[in-house]
């Protein structure tokens, strides 16, 4: 069954060639022109993927990523941002944006950033749950714990600390992270994101952020879990 895709853009040239494209690589587009509309449209389980322009007429793409995670809705979502709102980029990623893409951008590109984040959205392969003293990381249900009370993290917060646990004390760039839990890489994606969501999940995770137990930086090089 094909993907179902909504795509928000108040520009009908972008929506028109966007959804074009979509509809060639086979998914099923639904594309609207403001905010409002989308709204009625989120968070009732018909959409597999939301594609938001940040710059909406009646509600702004970040104000619906907002209202969707407040409910606990993971539905992906991929933010179109201008080139040079940097600060709309690191609030949609601290509001759990899967991914965003610059505009101006290639349709071919944000086709290619779309399957991947549906991919990563794929129910995984059940396997065995880890434990490391208190905290406990379990991929089939993709829950954490700490001490046994459950820790809330989006898909890709989870899908890090499952990575970077799965290979204890070795340590990955944030480029070799990018490639392996975003399926992106720093010519689609800023380095800053996976700093961003290190610095999440230890604000969930650690007793002290700032000294962190488990997610552990290799200066000048990147991150590692330590058992």
């Amino acid at each position: 069954m094909p993907s179902r895709i909504l795509l928000v853009d108040d520009d009908p040239t972008v929506r028109a060639v966007v959804e074009r494209y979509l509809q060639r690589a086979g998914f099923v587009v639904e594309a609207l022109g403001d905010g409002l509309a989308a709204r009625a449209r989120l968070g009732d389980g018909s959409v597999d993927l939301a594609i938001l322009d940040v710059m909406l007429p009646g509600v702004d793409g970040l104000s619906l990523l907002r209202e969707l995670r407040a409910t606990g809705d993971e539905t992906p979502v991929i933010l179109l941002t201008a080139r040079g709102d940097e600060a709309d980029r690191v609030t949609g990623i601290t509001l759990g944006a899967d991914d965003y893409v610059v505009k101006p951008f290639s349709p071919r590109e944000l086709v290619a950033r779309a399957s991947m984040v549906l991919r990563r959205a794929a129910p995984p392969v059940a396997r065995e749950a880890l434990r490391f003293g208190s905290l406990r990381i379990d991929p089939g249900t993709r829950e954490a714990a700490v001490d046994d009370q459950p820790v809330e993290l989006t898909r890709l917060e989870f899908d890090l600390l499952h990575f970077l646990a799965s290979s204890p004390r070795q340590v990955f760039s944030r480029t070799e992270l990018l490639q392996h839990v975003w399926d992106s890489s720093p010519e689609w994606q800023d380095p800053s994101t996976v700093t961003v969501h290190v610095r999440r999940l230890r604000r969930k995770l650690e007793l002290d952020p700032d000294a962190p137990r488990w997610i552990v930086t290799a200066r000048g090089v990147g991150y590692r879990f330590e058992p």
